[in-house]
């Protein structure tokens, strides 16, 4: 018998013998057996889904997690997909009020990974309708760094696609909500990135006020968790930052530390959507320097790659396409970086 079966049947039992007792037909009886609220909160908590699974599905959530950086995109999201249907077969069987509250997290976790993925390659339908769903999850669990990451995806989106002041107001909205996590963090950064780009200043003291934040988190562990945010990850925001202000040398420092620290001493890229950023950015350095060959070929090694964030590339490659194009019009090294963009 399930356990709704149980609670159902324990439940008409009490029933009646509630209304026998009103009727004065079995006091004593009742008196030697009492329905104890403390009893009943236990059998609602109680489940068929054991501790034991729910701490399997959390580490394998938490491993695809971490797979993000490298592992193919599409086969990301379709495992995450049928991992969410199993979350969803689950949430259907009869389970307690901790139970319940866990699969609604363990949902929001796999929702954001699919939408991020899904925003990878370029699925912007899918992964807005992703967000929402992981949005909803997070408030219904009351899990207020699931919420916070569903506007961090919001105010991602909105960069990328050029929509800056969106991407400040979902960036600050997210913040009111996340409390002090990583996502308050990478919050934080999403709205220098787009204050940056609108050309405003106080970037310093937004960058400080990450930075100091970030400081008081305990070191993840797991760094390599796509939503947590270490200093590492916290150098590679920061380099936009200083790149987009036109802090040049501060840019390479930033890009040249994490493509240090993201390849192996065997040259495996361990995140490469990363190195790709800091090639295109040490690109931009190079072409502001006046070395168009060096700045090309950097920007064409950053849209290589087998794992891309394609609307992100586009982004940043856009933006050395520009910077070349001012100051290098009519040179066919431009001319053949634009139709690398455009391959994208």
């Amino acid at each position: 018998m399930s356990f709704g079966s149980r609670l159902c049947d324990e439940a008409l039992r009490a029933k009646g013998e509630l209304i026998a007792a009103a009727r004065g037909d079995t006091v004593s009886k009742l008196d030697r057996t009492p329905w104890q609220t403390a009893e009943l909160v236990q059998r609602m908590q109680a489940s068929d889904t054991t501790r034991g699974t729910l701490e399997s599905l959390h580490s394998t959530i938490e491993e695809l997690c971490c797979q993000y950086s490298h592992r193919d995109a599409m086969e990301l999201r379709q495992e995450a997909q049928g991992w969410l249907q199993h979350v969803a077969g689950l949430l259907r069987r009869p389970v307690g009020l901790r139970a319940h509250s866990e699969l609604l997290v363990a949902g929001g976790w796999l929702a954001l990974l699919a939408g991020c993925v899904e925003y990878d390659l370029g699925m912007r339908t899918a992964a807005e309708s992703t967000r929402t769903a992981a949005m909803q999850l997070g408030l219904e669990a009351g899990h207020p760094e699931i919420a916070g990451w569903g506007h961090e995806m919001t105010a991602w989106f909105a960069l990328t696609q050029g929509r800056f002041r969106h991407a400040v107001e979902a960036a600050q909205k997210g913040q009111a909500v996340a409390q002090t996590s990583s996502v308050h963090v990478q919050l934080i950064a999403q709205e220098a990135k787009a204050k940056a780009r609108l050309g405003e200043s106080g970037l310093h003291s937004l960058l400080e006020s990450g930075k100091e934040m970030l400081e008081r988190l305990p070191y993840p562990g797991r760094p390599d968790n796509h939503f947590k945010v270490d200093p590492a990850k916290w150098d590679y925001y920061a380099m936009d930052v200083h790149r987009i202000a036109g802090d040049d040398e501060q840019a390479t420092q930033y890009a040249r530390t994490v493509i240090r620290d993201n390849i192996t001493p065997d040259g495996v890229e361990l995140s490469p959507m990363r190195v790709s950023e800091c090639r295109i950015t040490l690109g931009i350095v190079a072409g502001r320097r006046g070395d168009l060959e060096q700045a090309v070929e950097l920007g064409r090694s950053g849209l290589e790659g087998d794992r891309q964030s394609k609307l992100h590339l586009q982004m940043v490659g856009g933006e050395l396409d520009q910077e070349l194009r001012r100051r290098y019009p009519g040179e066919g090294l431009v001319a053949e970086f634009e139709e690398t963009l455009r391959g994208l």
